[in-house]
This record gives C-alpha cells, sequence and structure tokens, in this order.
C-alpha cells in the first residue's frame, strides 16, 4: 500500500484510541523487536502493501509468501490472522509517511517543498487504498484504535511542516494542519475508483493556493 486508510475512514471515525486486549496486531507492533526482527518485517509488510495495492486486501496470503520470498507459514507465524496483517500493514505505512517529514524538511530547497512533498506522499496513502476502507468499518475490535494513531502521528508532522512554511514567508501563517489534511482527505474520495477524477491536481491546486502572493 502507497498508504493506510480512505478519507472516510480517516476523519468520520471516533474512538478513545485506547488500544484494548483484543488489539492483538497493535500491540505486536508497539513491542520492541530486534534488528533483524525487524527487517524481516518489514519486508513482509512492504510485500503485503505491494500485494494489497494491486489486488485488494482479500488478495490470497500465497501471494505475499511470493512477493516477499518466503513460505506462507513465514506469514502467519508473524501475523496470525489477516485481520492482523491489516493492522500491521496500515501502522507501518502511516510510519513511514511521519517519518518522511522530517526528512524532507532536511532534504528539500525550501519548507514549502518539502510541504509540497509530504502532501503528495499523504495523497498516495489515500488513494492507492482496495477495500480497506470496508474492512476497518467492520466489528474487528483490532481497527478501534487505528482513527486515533492516524491522527496522533500524521497530524503533528503536518503541522511541522506547516510552521516551517509559515516561518519562512511562503505561506499564510493561519493554518491548521487538521484543516489541511481533512480537505486534502475529502479530495482525494472516489479517486481510486474513478479515472476521469484527478484528486492529485485538485490537490495540487489546494497546496498551491496556500502560497502568499509574491
Amino acid at each position: 500500500m502507497a498508504g493506510g486508510v480512505v478519507p472516510g475512514v480517516v476523519f468520520g471515525r471516533g474512538g478513545s484510541g485506547a488500544v484494548n486486549d483484543s488489539d492483538q496486531g497493535a500491540v505486536r507492533a508497539a513491542r520492541p523487536k530486534r534488528a533483524d526482527a525487524r527487517r524481516n518485517e518489514k519486508t513482509l509488510l512492504d510485500a503485503a502493501a505491494a500485494v494489497f495495492v494491486a489486488s485488494g486486501v482479500d488478495a490470497p496470503v500465497r501471494d505475499i509468501a511470493a512477493k516477499a520470498g518466503v513460505g506462507v507459514g513465514t506469514i502467519y507465524r508473524h501475523f496470525p490472522t489477516r485481520a492482523d496483517l491489516i493492522i500491521a500493514v496500515y501502522r507501518h505505512q502511516v510510519e513511514a509517511c511521519a517519518e518522511a517529514g522530517p526528512t524532507l524538511l532536511e532534504t528539500s530547497a525550501t519548507p514549502y517543498e518539502a510541504l509540497r512533498r509530504w502532501i503528495d506522499l499523504f495523497v498516495d496513502f489515500l488513494v492507492t487504498k482496495h477495500g480497506l476502507a470496508a474492512v476497518l468499518q467492520s466489528d474487528d475490535a483490532g481497527f478501534d484504535a487505528l482513527h486515533s494513531y492516524f491522527l496522533d502521528r500524521l497530524v503533528p508532522v503536518c503541522g511541522r511542516l506547516l510552521d516551517a512554511a509559515a516561518e519562512s514567508g511562503e505561506i499564510r501563517p493561519d493554518l491548521e494542519a487538521y484543516g489541511l489534511m481533512r480537505g486534502v482527505g475529502n479530495l482525494c474520495i472516489g479517486a481510486d475508483h474513478d479515472p476521469r477524477y484527478d484528486a492529485r491536481r485538485l490537490v495540487g491546486l489546494l497546496v498551491e493556493g496556500l502560497r502568499r502572493p509574491d
């Protein structure tokens, strides 16, 4: 998955954010692991994400195993249920998006350019989902904490990028990260199943509109 949730789910659900006993996937993801175990899990999650994007979250586990170059049993040892795997992929992609923010600030020519590039990643995160929305709206208790987790990790990153761009004088200073992310999310609704709708272009126009007039 170049991403992890769709706009209607991200901004439409509540939830306390508490991780209950049934949220085994989230607990496992938070537990410290050895470096080699983290690398192996990352390989599996990258493979699962790619297969989910191509074929949806109901894709056969054997396809994920083949993509990762491991046996099916290895997938099940790491992720006993499909829900565990979906939760882990989601968290993995959220973390990748969150970690990209500081890196882009360090490597981009200007803070505004860093913001623009991060929003591009965020759009990819939102529009490359196939079936994840329906899964996250299910009654599986393991998905309950994901909404708050998404916001807790990504809103501060977006806020830091906005603050940096505002301090550099490139954008107006009265913008809030949550509002911008919600606006981007709303523009992305439907983009995954309507080839005539170019969400990325519209989001690009939105981000361009943040700039101060010359």
